[in-house]
């Protein structure tokens, strides 16, 4: 059975899975239409005791176009227990930050966050770096996003449990198709 399904798609299932999630959330569904381009991590998985580490591969899109891929990572250090999973997209807001985020090692601050979305509902993390205002599903109060230095981003919980007091810096590779 496992014979049927070859990696490529295999691959291509994950990241139109987590493309669908992403579009169902009401603060991404605009984004996703009106970016210049966005980066997507299918699966990033997360642990830490003390010491935490995150990796995930993901797809760089332009247009929708696959343009290359990219990978994430991160390490931090602080009051953090346990591991988890989730998605995360970073929208593009115009051709510079798209540049900036492709030029081959990209890194974001310690203080830069991403909004924690989840189908249905939404909820926000700390945010220093963007921003989403909470809407509650079946409310008239949608949440709004805003680009920092052309960047928003946006994860989604997949499964896990941590807790975590840290400070983090994500770093990324890109490598062009």
């Amino acid at each position: 059975m496992a014979l049927l399904f070859s990696t490529p798609t295999l691959a291509k299932d994950k990241y139109q899975q987590a493309l669908t999630n992403f579009k169902k959330a009401p603060e991404t569904r605009q984004l996703i239409a009106s970016a210049y381009g966005y980066a997507l991590f299918p699966t990033v998985g997360k642990g830490g005791f003390f010491v935490g580490a995150a990796y995930g591969d993901g797809r760089v899109y332009r247009g929708g176009v696959h343009t290359g891929d990219s990978s994430l990572s991160q390490i931090s250090i602080g009051l953090q227990l346990g591991g988890q999973a989730y998605s995360e997209i970073i929208f593009f807001q115009n051709a510079q930050a798209y540049e900036k985020f492709t030029s081959g090692s990209f890194e974001f601050s310690a203080q830069a966050s991403a909004v924690a979305i989840n189908v249905g509902a939404s909820a926000q993390t700390g945010t220093t770096g963007n921003s989403a205002g909470a809407g509650q599903a079946g409310s008239n109060h949608n949440a709004t996003a805003s680009y920092v230095n052309g960047m928003a981003v946006f994860t989604a919980a997949k499964g896990g449990l941590m807790y975590e007091a840290a400070l983090a810096g994500q770093s990324f590779t890109f490598d062009a198709k």
